[in-house]
This record gives structure tokens, C-alpha cells and sequence, in this order.
């Protein structure tokens, strides 16, 4: 049943309106009035003088009395308008202004008093008093006036105070220090307050983990300091409460399970610490555009990604690195290389997928800003390590596979000829067998080692990755120099494309060389022969193409062309002449200021003291060239030159000849009677009809070392020295001749340091000092070497005396080692 409607009940209707006209006053009427006269004495009670005072006109007073009263009332108001607006008894011309501390201007204004015996004043004095019996202000009107009253009141206290702190600039001065002094304490407060938080959390993560939000808020600062120090502190606080796994939140079906408390605690602290550190994440991505926090940004990033590779948001952590990893700036640039790099050494944190990440993010990179990249970002590579053992571990699990096919087809075999067995007997092994493999699945997945298959195939995606972006390079280097030739030789100087990822991609593929593919290798050493050469081609040879690349990236060619022969010697059947040649006419070009000399002693030993046998003719020109070659450049070169020129004479006789001192050259002059020295090939120079006379000027070099070996090639002696020189190697030989240049420079610089010190405390004295060359010049330099050399032979002994010990103690302890492994055991069997 639905409700009843209320009724509603209407008021009664009014009386029609009758006019006074016909309004007739009966005998009754009067009558019922003065019976009830006294219902009647409110009318009588009227106050009929207090209504009047209220009513604004006046019953005897006429329309044009009261239209000049509302003018007279307009114009003063206007007059007071003008008396506010302008407030000056004095025009400001003839006023003087004051300047306050702000260098702003203030005319000083004065309100005009009213004097007592002024008769204008008193007349208005008088016609207002007139019109207050006229007009009477209305309560709307009393408000207003009353708030304009107040608005004035406040003005004026506003211009007093203002007028006041002009008059004493101190106040601005403490008001900054006051501010000052609040601001120093918020930072004070703030930093306290992180340092509480962080305290905090690594002292009981689980039941502080509220206190991350806080962290992160703070972090939000306005302060470039305080945000630099939340980061920072932020930083800290997850290296050290991140798990050792990854982070999967609960499922909707999950989390309307029921749990128990611990696990749900667990649940609420995995979920708080994976959304701070996702905040924290992207608080990191956006300051990391900033160049006021990149650095910091930077270094959060890269050192949360060594610290834990395997948690969550590893993938924007790396892109981030690797965005980085060709900054301008050197800071940042080495600080994510070495990210890199020590991701790549250590992949027992991550398993080895990371690096796969990481070599295709940089891959990518690569390519995107065509091959235009710096060359750090290439070099991290080099710290990558293969292992070559997992083909070994595939071919025994395929030979353990075999062997159980072997044993089952036999088990099937001998159970056949058997009875058969029960069914729940045959339902019960299937069972036991079923489980075996869930576990052992189980056992795998959970497991932080992946299996060797998965190892592998990870390795060699990475593998392919590195040698495609190798390709990659040396394809955009022939491009780069097809193009080059085309151009005018005036836009060849201004309009030159740098190759900055040559150089660690040569490296590369000599670390990497017996890891390449045999279906590529012969287009590699082709590309290696055309860019040794310095042309698109291997027949084309030209002075444009060999101005594309510098002679220190061609010998790098040449290097990696042996290397990968030597590695693949088996496999490959190539001929290596044409490098022979390459390196004959680049020792012509090498310029000591502008070319490497550790890549041309490499090229020297790897080309010529490595290989046991030579052809004489080919061998005489190396000889003959080098010794030449050796007195254009510095004594770190001539030094590695003058090695292999000894290594090379040691091993073919026969070239001994060109130390004879014929008057028409050597005698075994071979089939070209002159000596070419600028033949471009070194079998067709002539070498054995020239004789080394180089050696008697380098005999006389200012050098000792240089002096000494040149002489004893010469004579050819057998001297301890010689024999310990002959088995260095041009590398080893740069090397040490090159530190000895900066000891020299170092001890000169010294010297003349201390010679103006003396001569600026003695004055213009003639005397010789310290530090003159009078001085140096009374040490003799061959006893200072050979006792250098017995000082350094003496600490090398030291250091295997070291190493030798080291090596004795590790076996001396693996026996007890195996020893108490054996007790240990025992007791276990008796237990």
C-alpha cells in the first residue's frame, strides 16, 4: 500500500479591496467600538515625534527646498574626493623629495586644518547642521561610511609603517638575517631528519619501510643540495635492503586467498619497496636531463645496476647507462663504461643476460648514430670473456643421451623376454619417474646458475652481436672510403668523416679472432687487406685513398690479418705477401709525433720476430729499411727498430753480408745488382747490394743504449747484454726505453727547477750551482744505467721470490686441506 496524500489546506481569501468612498460606518460599528475601547490603546500609545525624526521628508517642506539640498550635499562630496585624491596644501614643484635606502622618491604631504576662525569653514559647519534637520542618513549609508572610515584608518597605518622602515634601513638588514638563519636551520633540520630516516630503515627495514615515502619526499626539495643529499641517502638505503631475487607482487586470485600474518607482512613490505624504488627510479630518469644533477643522477644509476643487476627495473637502469655511455662529459662517460665493464666480468650477479642487454642496447646505439659514436663505448667489449668449454659440455650430454638410448632399448629388450609385471607395479614407476623430472625441473628454475645450454645459447647470441657490430664498422669504413676518392681534393681536407670506432674495433677482432666464423673469413681478410692498403679496393693504390685512414689504424689491419691467419692456421690457406708489403711502405710514413709507436713494435714482432723463417731478399729489405728509419726518429723507436734488426740477423745468416764493407755493396748481391731504396716492394728493392752503414752514425748516438746496440750489431758479439737484448722483444724494448725518457724528463726537470731556485736566492753569481749543467754533466751515464739495470733485476727477482713462495703454500696446504676433508667425512659415516 502506497502512502496517503496529505491534504493541503489553502488560507482563507482576503477581502475585496473597497475604496474609502464607499466605506459606510454602520450605528453597530461605533457601537463595537466603544465597547471595546480598551483593545484599542495601541493606536493611543503612538510616539508620533520619534516617527517624524526617522522620516526624511517633511510634511510642510517643497520639492525644489529638497532638490537644492541634494546638490549642495553632491558638492561636498566632491570637494572631499579632491582633498583625499590630492592631500598637498604645497605644490610639489616647491616641495623637496626624499630618497630612501631603494633609491625610490617620497614627497612628504600634509592634511589641511581647520581652523577654528575660518568662515567657510564654520558656514559649512553651519549648512550641515541645517541639513541634519532636513536629511537623516539611512542605516545603509551609516555602513558605508563606517567601512570607508576603517579602509582610511588602515591606510594610513600602513603608510606610517612604511614611512617608518624608511627611516631605519636596519630592519631590512635583520629581516634578510632572520631569513637567512631560517633557511640555514630548515637545511640543518632536513638533513638531521634524512639521516634519522636512513638510520632507521637499514636498522629494521621490515617494520620502518613507511619511512621510504618520506625519503623520497624529501628528495622533492627545492634545495639543489638537499635533493643531491636525499638522492644520495636513498641510494645507500637500497643497496643495502634489496633482496637477492626479483620482486613478483601477488595475483588478484592470490590476494583473495587467505595467509598468514608473516606472509602478508611480507607482501606489504615487498610492495612499499618495489613502489619507492619505481618513484625513485623516475625521480632518477627525470634529474638525469638536468646538468645541475646528471652527475649524481648518473652515478645512482650505474651504482644500482652494479649492485643488483637481477631486480626489478634492470631495463631502464641499463638503457640509461648505455645512453650515457658516449657522454662529452668524462665523468660520466668512464663511470658507466666501467659499469659495463664490471658487468661484463662478473656474471655470476645476473647470469649472463645482462650482458646479452647490454651488448645489443650498445649495438643498437651503434647503428642508430651510424657508426658516429665515441670510442669508449666500443672498447667495453674487450672485458668480454667466452667461455670455450661449453661445446665440450654439449658434446658429453649428447653422448650421455646416447648411451641411455643404448640402455633402454636393452632394458626393453631383456624385459621383454621377461614376464610382464603388474599394472599398479608399471603405474607406480611412471609415477616415481614423473616426479623425478618435476623436481628436477623445480630444482633448475630455482636454481641461480643457468643451465649449460642456456649458457650457451646466450653466449653465442652475445657472440653474434659483437661480431655483427664489428662488421658493421669495417662495412661503414670501405663506404667511408669509396666515398672519399670522389671528392675534390679541396673538400677532402674541410668535409672529412671521422672513423672513431676503427681503432677498438681492430682490437676487437684480434682479441677475438679465433672466435670468428670460417664462412666469414675471407671477406674479413679481404676488407683487411683493402683498408691496410688504404682503398676501397685491394688493387687500388693512391695517395687520396691512403690519406683516409692514419698509418697507425693500418698497421692495427695489418696485426689483425696475422693474428687471425695464426688462430685459424689450420682452416685457412691465404696469402700474407701483400700485408708484407703494406708494412714495408708504411715504416716510410710512421711519423713519431702523430702515429703510435707501441702499434708499429707490435706490428714489428708480430710480422717479423714471430715468424721463424723469412726470404732473404724480403728479409734484407726489413733490414736495410729499418736501420734507416732508425736514425729519422726517437730513441724509444730506433730502439724497437734496432731490436728487430739483431732478431732478424740472428735468423738468416746469410744477411749478415750487408755488415761487410764492399766498395760495390754486399757480396751476395742476389738477382737485382743495385739497391731501390724507393721500391714499394721490398723483393724487388735490392737490399743485399747495400751495405748498413747507418750502424756506424747510430754508434754514435746520444743515447747510451742506442749506441751500445748498434755497435754490437755491427760486430755482431755475444756479450751478456747482447744476449739479454737479443731475446726482448721491439714491444718490450719501446717500453722500457720509453719509461726511461720519463724518468730523464722528469729528472731534468728537477734539476732545472732547483737551478732557478739557487740562482734566484744567490743572485747574478757566476758560480755553479746544484742544479748546473757542470754538474750533471760529471756523471757518467753508463754507470748510472748499470746500476739502474742491477736495481731493477734485483726487484724483478724479488717479485718472483714472491710469487714462487705463494704458489709453495698454496700446494703445501691443499694436501691438509684434503686431509681434514677426509676426518670430516668419517665422522660423518660414524654419525
Amino acid at each position: 500500500m502506497g502512502k496517503k496524500k496529505q491534504k493541503i489546506v489553502l488560507p482563507p481569501e482576503l477581502p475585496p479591496d473597497i475604496p474609502e468612498d464607499e466605506v459606510e460606518v454602520s450605528d453597530d460599528d461605533l457601537q463595537f467600538i466603544k465597547e471595546n475601547r480598551s483593545y484599542a490603546s495601541l493606536l493611543s500609545t503612538l510616539d508620533t515625534h520619534s516617527i517624524t525624526k526617522h522620516v526624511t521628508r517633511v510634511a510642510d517642506a517643497k520639492d525644489d527646498a529638497l532638490e537644492k539640498l541634494y546638490e549642495k550635499r553632491m558638492q561636498k562630496n566632491a570637494l572631499k574626493k579632491e582633498k583625499e585624491e590630492t592631500g598637498l596644501q604645497v605644490d610639489r614643484a616647491d616641495a623637496l623629495p626624499i630618497k630612501t635606502l631603494d633609491g625610490k622618491l617620497h614627497y612628504r604631504t600634509a592634511t589641511k586644518t581647520v581652523s577654528e576662525n575660518d568662515p567657510s569653514e564654520e558656514g559649512t559647519a553651519e549648512d550641515v547642521n541645517a541639513d541634519e534637520g532636513m536629511v537623516k542618513l539611512t542605516k545603509s549609508e551609516k555602513r558605508a561610511k563606517l567601512k570607508k572610515m576603517k579602509k582610511e584608518a588602515k591606510k594610513q597605518g600602513k603608510e606610517m609603517a612604511k614611512t617608518e622602515v624608511e627611516d631605519t634601513p636596519q630592519a631590512a638588514v635583520l629581516a634578510e638575517i632572520k631569513e637567512d638563519l631560517t633557511a640555514e636551520e630548515a637545511f640543518e633540520s632536513k638533513k638531521c631528519k634524512l639521516a634519522e630516516l636512513g638510520s632507521a630503515l637499514l636498522t629494521d627495514p621490515e617494520s620502518n619501510i613507511k619511512l621510504l615515502k618520506e625519503m623520497v619526499q624529501i628528495s622533492k626539495d627545492n634545495n639543489h643540495t638537499i635533493v643531491k643529499l636525499g638522492l644520495l641517502s636513498l641510494l645507500a638505503v637500497f643497496k643495502d635492503i634489496i633482496p637477492g631475487y626479483r620482486i613478483r607482487l601477488p595475483t588478484e586470485k592470490e590476494l583473495e586467498m587467505k595467509v598468514s600474518k608473516t606472509v602478508r607482512k611480507m607482501r606489504y613490505y615487498e610492495s612499499t619497496l618495489l613502489s619507492a624504488y619505481k618513484v625513485y627510479l623516475q625521480r632518477l630518469m627525470a634529474l638525469e636531463n638536468k646538468p645541475l644533477f646528471q652527475h649524481v643522477a648518473v652515478r645512482c644509476i650505474c651504482s644500482l645496476l652494479d649492485a643488483n643487476p637481477h631486480f626489478n627495473y634492470r631495463e631502464s637502469l641499463l638503457d640509461a647507462t648505455v645512453r650515457n655511455i658516449s657522454s662529452t662529459n668524462d665523468a660520466i662517460r668512464k663511470l658507466c663504461c666501467s659499469t659495463i665493464k664490471s658487468l661484463f666480468t662478473n656474471e655470476g650477479k645476473h647470469g649472463g643476460e645482462v650482458t646479452l642487454e647490454a651488448v645489443r642496447l650498445i649495438a643498437d646505439h651503434v647503428k642508430a648514430h651510424n657508426c658516429q659514436f665515441h670510442p669508449d663505448s666500443v672498447d667495453v667489449f674487450l672485458s668480454l670473456s667466452f667461455n670455450e668449454d661449453l661445446l665440450k659440455y654439449e658434446k658429453k650430454e649428447e653422448d650421455q643421451k646416447l648411451k641411455n638410448k643404448n640402455s633402454k632399448k636393452r632394458k626393453n629388450m631383456e624385459a621383454s623376454n621377461q614376464l610382464v609385471e603388474n599394472d599398479r607395479k608399471r603405474s607406480r614407476q611412471e609415477s616415481i619417474s614423473k616426479t623425478r623430472e618435476e623436481v628436477e625441473a623445480d630444482y633448475k628454475a630455482a636454481s641461480f646458475a643457468p643451465d649449460v645450454m642456456e649458457r650457451r645459447q646466450m653466449q653465442t647470441a652475445t657472440l653474434s652481436v659483437v661480431f655483427e657490430t664489428y662488421f658493421r664498422i669495417l662495412k661503414h669504413t670501405m663506404q667511408s672510403i669509396r666515398v672519399r676518392p670522389e671528392a675534390n681534393a679541396g673538400a677532402l681536407s674541410t668535409a672529412v668523416e671521422p672513423l672513431p670506432l676503427l681503432a677498438p674495433c681492430l682490437k676487437g677482432l684480434a682479441k677475438f679472432s679465433h672466435l670468428i666464423d670460417l664462412d666469414f673469413m675471407g671477406d674479413l681478410m679481404n676488407h683487411l687487406k683493402a683498408l691496410a692498403s688504404g682503398s676501397s679496393y685491394s688493387g687500388n693504390t693512391s695517395d687520396k685513398c691512403s690519406k683516409c685512414l692514419t698509418v697507425s689504424e693500418r698497421l692495427q689491419c695489418c696485426i689483425v690479418a696475422f693474428k687471425v691467419m695464426r688462430n685459424n692456421l689450420d682452416a685457412l690457406n691465404v696469402d700474407l705477401q701483400d700485408f708484407f708489403i703494406h708494412l714495408y711502405n708504411l715504416v716510410l710514413e710512421y711519423n713519431p709525433g702523430r702515429d703510435q709507436g707501441e702499434v708499429l713494435a707490435e706490428a714489428l714482432k708480430i710480422m717479423l720476430c714471430d715468424d721463424k723463417q723469412h726470404d732473404m731478399q724480403k728479409t734484407a729489405a726489413f733490414i736495410k729499411r729499418l736501420a734507416t728509419i732508425s736514425l729519422c726518429v726517437g730513441s724509444a723507436d730506433s730502439m724497437a727498430a734496432l731490436v728487430t734488426v739483431k732478431n732478424l740477423l740472428q735468423k738468416n745468416v746469410k744477411c749478415r753480408n750487408l755488415l761487410e764493407n764492399d766498395i760495390g755493396g754486399g757480396s751476395v748481391s742476389g738477382t737485382i745488382p743495385k739497391y731501390l731504396p724507393y721500391s714499394t716492394d721490398p723483393n724487388l728493392s735490392g737490399a743485399l747490394a747495400s751495405v748498413l752503414w747507418e750502424l756506424n752514425l747510430l754508434s754514435s748516438h746520444y743515447h747510451p743504449a742506442i749506441s751500445t746496440l748498434a755497435s754490437g750489431i755491427s760486430s755482431m758479439s755475444t756479450a751478456h747484454n747482447q744476449v739479454l737484448l737479443s731475446k726482448t722483444s721491439p714491444q718490450l724494448a719501446y717500453k722500457e726505453m720509453s719509461l726511461d725518457q720519463e724518468l730523464c724528463f722528469t729528472q731534468q726537470s728537477g734539476s732545472i727547477k732547483l737551478n732557478n731556485k739557487r740562482k734566484r736566492t744567490n743572485g747574478p753569481a757566476t758560480s755553479p750551482s746544484i742544479g748546473s749543467t757542470t754538474v750533471m754533466s760529471s756523471f757518467d751515464d753508463n754507470e748510472l744505467q748499470r746500476k739502474l739495470i742491477s736495481h731493477f733485476m734485483v726487484h724483478h727477482d724479488i717479485k718472483e721470490n714472491e710469487r714462487l713462495r705463494k704458489e709453495l703454500d698454496r700446494t703445501a696446504l691443499s694436501p691438509q686441506l684434503y686431509e681434514q676433508y677426509k676426518k670430516q667425512k668419517k665422522q660423518k659415516k660414524r654419525s
